[in-house]
């Protein structure tokens, strides 16, 4: 009898029925996003423009794309790059006292979740709608995608500076508490210094996230290079458009290249 229990216990479950359910459930939510998608679109003047953005990278201007002035690409990938670089500093230096306060080993319970409320908010309110607002208190230019910028750095990267606090030895608060430290001396000197590495890690992998959300916001007039971008497809100057883009994969593959060297860096403790 025990034999036969071992091998009934040693017999794989029968998961047929729910892997069936689930491809089942996958296909039929996939059949019902496919029925909402529009492809009137793709129609031969949809084609014919993305057949000239494809000449226009291959062909592209070299002129403007090497052109140092205030016009030129090189320009404008170094303010797109300045936009989010600036976004991502404010962003993350805003973010450490509200990421404090929305941990409950940091402060009571009622604080963090009032807290935790307002980045939810923050983190709501999508980044075109951000700099479409500025753009109106501050005009159209590189401020008002700076602001944008920091602001929705806020949400995401308070979130994860939160999750580093809260998997701390909480020995070390406790060590500091029955001192009698303030909850600033437990942050200054108690949490920050261990805290260091992880929340350079974060403000760098935010800063690639926010050198694509730069270009975006040049579409809507927020300074970088999207602004140039959009003017020159609507003028239909495709070898402009493929030099623009040349450009950004460049700068992007550049900064994701060496962001991820400097993460894995000060993950690993490695010089």
């Amino acid at each position: 009898m025990n034999e036969a229990i071992r091998t009934e216990m040693g017999k794989a479950p029968n998961r047929k029925l729910y892997f069936t359910t689930i491809t089942v459930i996958v296909l039929a939510l996939l059949i019902w996003s496919f029925l909402g998608v529009d492809v009137t679109g793709l129609d031969k003047k949809g084609t014919g423009l993305a057949v000239n953005i494809v000449k226009g990278i291959v062909a592209p201007d070299l002129e403007f794309l090497f052109d140092f002035s205030s016009q030129g690409v090189a320009y404008l990938l170094y303010e797109t790059i300045a936009i989010a670089f600036l976004g991502t500093i404010f962003g993350s230096l805003l973010a450490i006292p509200i990421s404090f306060l929305m941990a409950p080993s940091v402060v009571s319970g009622p604080v963090a979740y009032i807290t935790r409320l307002f980045v939810i908010f923050i983190r709501t309110i999508p980044s075109l709608v951000y700099g479409i607002m500025f753009i109106r208190v501050t005009g159209p230019g590189a401020y008002a995608g700076v602001l944008t910028m920091s602001i929705t750095s806020i949400g995401m990267i308070s979130r994860l500076y939160v999750d580093v606090i809260e998997n701390l030895d909480r020995g070390v608060l406790e060590a500091m508490t029955s001192m009698g430290c303030t909850t600033y001396e437990k942050i200054r000197y108690g949490i920050l210094p261990q805290l260091f590495s992880s929340f350079l890690s974060t403000t760098i992998y935010r800063f690639d996230m926010n050198l694509r959300d730069a270009t975006i916001l040049g579409l809507v007039g927020a300074g970088g290079i999207g602004a140039p971008l959009i003017f020159a497809m609507r003028s239909y100057r495709w070898n402009q458009v493929g030099a623009i883009l040349i450009g950004l994969v460049i700068l992007i593959l550049v900064v994701e290249v060496i962001s991820n060297k400097l993460r894995s860096r000060l993950v690993s403790g490695t010089n």
